[in-house]
């Protein structure tokens, strides 16, 4: 049950984070034909900064559940790959606990500042005056989703403790062996 649900969690990431390389891709598209327009004939399409800031900040926290499903994040492992795989399960749910806290922080105070901003229709203080609720719900649900997609795996991973099953919580939440890196790169 748990790894379908880490397959459909999975495939939901991968998706999301193609829309938001498409997005990021059309921002620098944007971007780069304000900065030749503005060269070449003086006139200047207001607001890509703006945008391609939004898209970007979306696009972010749409991909750390794909970083954190795939199992890309960057770590320091030099010691890591020295301890056992029982020590090293536990540092690997240390460490998904203490994201998993941090995240939460940041999506229930990101929660508030949607709903102010919602509430208060704010918005941006720029030319094209952007109420800040439209780019922030594309934000705020990238990280709301990235805090289930972490929740899932923490869950997976304590049920793994307690079933003392130490190969799994390395599959799922540790470092890449060069093995499994190498067989990911050369896979067609």
């Amino acid at each position: 049950m748990f790894d379908k649900i880490h397959d459909g969690l999975f495939s939901i990431s991968r998706v999301a984070t193609w829309f938001g390389g498409l997005a990021l891709l059309l921002s620098a598209i944007m971007v780069t034909l304000d900065v030749t327009a503005r060269k070449l004939f003086s006139i200047t399409i207001s607001g890509s900064d703006e945008i391609s800031g939004y898209v970007f900040a979306a696009g972010t926290t749409w991909a750390y559940s794909f970083c954190l499903l795939s199992r890309a994040n960057i770590r320091i492992d030099a010691l890591y790959n020295l301890l056992s795989i029982r020590a090293r399960a536990l540092l690997d749910m240390l460490g998904l606990l203490l994201l998993l806290y941090y995240i939460f922080l940041l999506t229930r105070n990101g929660w508030s500042m949607f709903a102010e901003n919602w509430e208060q229709n704010a918005t941006a203080q720029t030319t094209l005056a952007t109420p800040l609720w439209i780019p922030q719900i594309f934000w705020i649900s990238g990280l709301g989703f990235f805090l289930l997609c972490l929740s899932f795996l923490t869950l997976y991973g304590m049920v793994s403790v307690f079933r003392r099953d130490w190969a799994t919580i390395n599959r799922i939440a540790g470092v890449k062996s060069v093995e499994e890196e190498i067989v990911e790169e050369t896979h067609v």
